[in-house]
């Protein structure tokens, strides 16, 4: 139990570990990729701003005049480019290594805009940046159109710096989520620790209670029935009250009984992953039962159909597995009113045995289905009409489950309740 409780802790601190350091790279990432691509922005407006006053050079003095233009060349790298246009959109000069292969952008084809804001392209690994250069009309009053100018700059040194910080953040949460789960391994165990040796010691006290209890109970039971074989003796009001008596010692004694083997499954459990077993015939074992049962259901007028057409061979305890299903056919016939009808069913399904146990009884209410299984608990309705301690069902699970098995439940209130029980064939 502890094994799967400490499995799922550290599964769940990875996860949420995974999540933190998933959202966090990229954090990381967008932001620095969004800030080396402000930083690129910026550099080529600043070298197409620089580069303005050369549009007027280049259409005055023509393409040579760059040769001495020197101006913009203090922020020039080698992967940019520079490109400057008349006002028709013609290629009049180029300086640098680095050009994309596309027109102008449409936004500069407009003549009705007297200024109009850096557009951005990208091409490839080319990224340009283009802008209009305008100069006063003699008038003063207005602006007049001179060309454009663009600036060029390849992207391959901003994509060779976001791939190795993508690969640090990748190598260096790989690394991280390492040593999570080494430290989750420690934390979860010393986590665990106080409250598995809690567990133990209620364990081995409830283990001793019950065992110190079978004394005094079998003392009490069999003095009861002692004076019960001398009913001439006692008054008729006495009978009944012994009866009382002997009721409630037989309830209490099954009530340890069950608790004591809870307990054993639970050690065997945590000290015995794995099961040490013999063949167990299921066809022997359900037909046995089908002779103890069969007359209680005949005494209720409960229709009793066992359907064993197969024989099955699983690895297991013929004893635990006899009491498994033992408990099924007890409750089946126990809530099954008369006239009712309870069916066995061994049939395989793959590399399972299914046995079946479905009835006609009083079922059980949906939004109690997932309380079935848990220790103790009964429905309201069965609880006011039935005796029983509410440990069946448990100790039904705990001994599939040690089989390495699955117990399900189908039911519906009014209509009858259905469990299957799988258990891995032997040799399948």
């Amino acid at each position: 139990m502890f094994q799967s409780l400490r499995w799922r802790l550290l599964l769940a601190y990875l996860m949420t570990m995974l999540a933190i350091l998933g959202m966090s790279a990229v954090a990381v990432y967008s932001a620095l990729a969004r800030s080396l691509n402000q930083q690129l922005n910026e550099r080529l407006e600043t070298l197409a701003q620089a580069s303005i006053p050369s549009l007027v050079i280049v259409k005055t003095r023509g393409v040579e005049s760059l040769e001495s233009e020197v101006s913009w060349r203090d922020i020039f790298r080698h992967n940019q480019g520079l490109e400057w246009f008349n006002v028709n959109g013609e290629l009049l000069a180029r300086d640098g290594d680095t050009y994309p292969n596309t027109p102008l952008p449409q936004a500069f084809s407009s003549r009705h805009l007297s200024e109009v804001l850096p557009v951005i392209q990208e091409q490839g690994q080319i990224r340009s940046l283009s802008i209009a250069v305008y100069t006063e009309a003699p008038d003063k009053n207005t602006l007049r159109l001179e060309g454009f100018v663009r600036a060029s700059e390849s992207t391959k040194e901003l994509e060779t710096r976001l791939n190795q910080l993508q690969e640090g953040l990748e190598i260096g949460g790989v690394i991280a989520l390492v040593l999570s789960g080494i430290s989750g391994v420690s934390l979860t165990w010393f986590a665990l620790q106080p409250l598995q040796r809690s567990f133990s010691g209620l364990k081995q006290f409830t283990a001793e209670a019950a065992h110190e209890l079978r004394g005094p109970l079998t003392a009490i039971s069999t003095t009861v029935e002692l004076m019960q074989t001398h009913p001439d003796q006692m008054s008729t009001s006495d009978l009944r009250k012994l009866g009382m008596i002997a009721n409630a010692t037989d309830q209490i004694i099954r009530l340890v009984e069950d608790l004591r083997f809870l307990i054993q499954m639970d050690v065997e459990a945590s000290q015995s992953p794995q099961l040490r077993y013999s063949s167990v015939s299921l066809n022997a074992v359900l037909q046995d039962l089908t002779e103890r049962f069969q007359p209680q259901a005949e005494n209720k007028e409960i229709q009793f159909e066992p359907y064993l057409l197969t024989d099955l061979v699983v690895k297991g305890d013929s004893h635990q597995l006899s009491r498994l299903f033992a408990n099924l056919l007890e409750n089946a016939i126990k809530y099954t009113q008369s006239g009712g009808r309870v069916a066995l069913f061994l049939e395989r399904h793959k590399r399972y045995a299914v046995i079946r146990v479905e009835d006609t009884g009083v079922g059980i209410p949906k939004e109690q289905m997932s309380y079935v299984f848990q220790r103790f608990w009964r429905s309201d309705r069965v609880r006011s009409h039935q005796d029983g301690l509410g440990l069946g069902l448990a100790i039904a699970q705990a001994i599939v489950q040690r089989h390495g098995g699955e117990i399900k439940v189908r039911s519906e209130e009014g209509i009858g309740s259905s469990f299957q029980v799988y258990l891995p064939l032997l040799n399948h």
